[in-house]
């Protein structure tokens, strides 16, 4: 498999809700207030709304991310993306405002889809993608990379 790269995405966080004590963990929603997305075939702003309906619990957060995203040409692509994030000393002090993470400080990685109605970018929903997150103070950022057949990466 290859893995090439797609674009790199950073999501503003807005305030977080607790809604607490759930079977699986405590249930927390952080509000996605904005951001850009950057990479050789596409680019533009993330919008509102968007948010992270994450499960907290046993050191990581199970993510489920829902974002609008506006090309840079004016398409709506929506973004939904699962993953994990480890809890770590460094990933909780960039959450409360403290030195930004690098990418393999802690385990952040997800799994975007993708939908988009506009033929310029009708490629995207089959695309299967892999993402590697960090966490900057009040944003995330990942690089986001598309999984093709074929030999090494």
């Amino acid at each position: 498999m290859q893995l090439v790269e797609l674009f790199t995405i950073r999501a503003n966080l807005g305030e977080t809700s607790m809604i607490g004590a759930a079977p699986s963990g405590v249930r927390a929603i952080a509000e996605v207030v904005g951001g850009t997305f950057s990479g050789v075939r596409l680019r533009g702003d993330v919008l509102t709304p968007g948010a992270d309906w994450v499960v907290i619990g046993d050191g990581y957060g199970e993510l489920d991310v829902r974002l609008n995203l506006k090309t840079d040409d004016g398409v709506s692509i929506y973004m939904h993306y699962t993953g994990v994030m480890e809890q770590n000393e460094a990933s909780m002090a960039a959450l409360g405002g403290g030195p930004e993470t690098q990418y393999g400080d802690s385990y952040f990685v997800s799994q975007p889809r993708f939908e988009c109605g506009d033929e310029r970018y009708a490629w995207l929903n089959h695309v299967v993608a892999v993402a590697e997150g960090r966490v900057l103070p009040g944003a995330v950022e990942y690089c986001v990379y598309e999984c093709r057949p074929g030999g090494a990466a």
